[in-house]
């Protein structure tokens, strides 16, 4: 009997910062290892197509990200790893899914009308303004991603979920089409303590903000990074409190308990904002040592890495082929 699978993918629109690896890649990578499902992994090129339209640097990204989840623990040999682009069957299916999805579906779509509402609040004449189709048929493409390799589980945050609903809503329709159970219908994988990690400055790490620590950066760098973080007037002696600074919010989501309580009481008995930088890099930097020296192995060995993908892509065309056969039979005998 076929194991269940796992499905995720990675949108590489810039280089891995800490906010991705604890709060998606970090809790993936934990569920490679188990081995009572198949895990299928992909880097969501042409989903950061909408916004990264430089070739060159789509595909640097793309390797940055694939060399990036291997450093970090994932192992090609126990996992389908493989580029969206290399699986022409997504596209396809996308087209096909799209004839059974209406519009008014996309238009409650969460990043559309996010982005309907940015236009108003900055007074554009035309509330779709900067929307390119990509944006708005995010969601469909996204089901093609899901469906195609018959995914029972995607790991997902909880602002994510709308993706879930609407991948089963386009299936379940399908399907009825053809009274015929052609597509799994997913789940959401929701873990309840994904880590929100903050940025130097206290937002969310994103990109978007400019605030972000690069998993990979070097020494030097990750802690300079680490001393811009934002920090209040206390003063050496001063208690401080610990649920509110960005310092021990990231270093807590690294550390062990044993770790965590330590600091914690250090804050409570006023540790300097200096010293609390220290351990943070301290921390980070023995955290990162080992996927550091893998990621720079792997990007000086860009062939291999090269093969890795292809060779996922190979298995997941397989996958992928073989639903499009029964969707192929299914609705070229309904054009007869």
């Amino acid at each position: 009997m076929a194991k269940p699978i796992i499905l995720t993918g990675i949108k590489p629109t810039g280089s891995l910062h800490l906010g991705n690896l604890l709060g998606a890649v970090k809790p993936v990578v934990s569920l490679s290892q188990n081995r009572q499902n198949q895990g299928f992994y992909f880097l969501a090129d042409y989903h950061a197509l909408i916004t990264v339209k430089n070739g060159q640097e789509l595909n640097r990204y793309t390797m940055e990200m694939a060399a990036s989840w291997i450093a970090l623990g994932l192992d090609p040999d126990n996992v389908v790893l493989y580029r969206q682009s290399d699986v022409p069957e997504i596209f396809e299916l996308a087209w096909i899914l799209g004839c059974f999805t209406p519009k008014g579906l996309m238009n409650r779509a969460h990043a559309y009308k996010a982005k309907r509402q940015h236009n108003e609040s900055r007074g554009e004449r035309t509330l779709d303004a900067g929307i390119n189709m990509g944006l708005f048929t995010y969601p469909l493409l996204m089901a093609a991603d899901i469906l195609v390799m018959q995914t029972r589980w995607v790991p997902v945050g909880r602002d994510q979920g709308q993706h879930i609903e609407i991948t089963r809503h386009i299936a379940q329709a399908f399907n009825h089409a053809y009274n015929a159970q052609v597509f799994v219908l997913p789940e959401a994988l929701t873990e309840d303590t994904v880590a929100v990690i903050p940025g130097l400055d206290g937002q969310k790490m994103s990109k978007s903000y400019g605030n972000t620590i690069p998993v990979f950066a070097t020494r030097d760098a990750l802690r300079a990074l680490i001393f811009r973080i934002a920090t209040d007037s206390t003063k050496p002696g001063e208690t401080k409190d610990p649920d509110n600074s960005i310092l021990f919010q990231i270093f807590r989501a690294i550390a062990t308990k044993e770790e965590t309580d330590r600091f914690y009481q250090q804050f409570v008995e006023g540790i300097g904002w200096q010293d609390a930088k220290e351990q943070l890099f301290d921390l980070l930097d023995r955290y990162l040592t080992g996927p550091r020296q893998i990621y720079q192995e792997i990007m000086h060995d860009p062939t291999t890495l090269r093969r890795i993908l292809e060779q996922g892509a190979t298995k997941a065309r397989d996958q992928a082929q073989s639903t499009m056969k029964v969707v192929h039979r299914l609705t070229k005998n309904q054009l007869v």
